[in-house]
């Protein structure tokens, strides 16, 4: 590896990660970046990601990037990438999607998908308040609850 391109990652608060060029392809943006314009200086801007969600990032990508490494250890490795408050998981997926990074998104969406499953949309309100707002009053709330009784059953 030591032969490869290192390609530098520019956080929108001005915080840089030199990586090596297999690790960053991971992202489909980065990668049409890389490939499609000639990168003299290898500086990349990512105008919408943080310094703090670039190095949870950078960890997911160095542990998928490393060969020999089981599908086991994979899986355990997410488990306790995921043991995150909802903000973090929230600029997670966000920076996943923004990527493109494909693998990444479906790890947290699934994520997401899994603290949601069998709550009470209040739950689900209280759990993530940070990202969702109630914004109905108790009146239309009652009037959705009628109108789709069937999904309350």
């Amino acid at each position: 590896m030591s032969s490869e391109k290192l390609i530098t990652l520019k956080t929108s608060d001005g915080e840089e990660f030199q990586l090596y060029e297999s690790i960053v392809m991971r992202s489909q943006v980065i990668k049409n970046i890389v490939q499609d314009v000639d990168c003299a200086s290898n500086v990349i801007p990512l105008t919408n990601v943080g310094r703090k969600t670039m190095c949870k990032v950078v960890e997911y990508w160095k542990k998928h990037s490393e060969e020999g490494v089981s599908k086991g250890v994979l899986v355990d490795f997410d488990m306790n990438f995921m043991k995150v408050d909802q903000s973090v998981l929230f600029y997670l997926l966000l920076t996943a999607d923004s990527l493109n990074d494909k693998e990444m998104l479906d790890v947290m969406c699934q994520e997401v998908a899994d603290r949601i499953k069998g709550k009470t949309p209040e739950e689900i309100r209280k759990e993530f308040e940070f990202v969702i707002k109630n914004d109905f009053t108790p009146k239309e709330e009652e009037e959705i609850r009628k109108e789709n009784a069937w999904a309350f059953e």
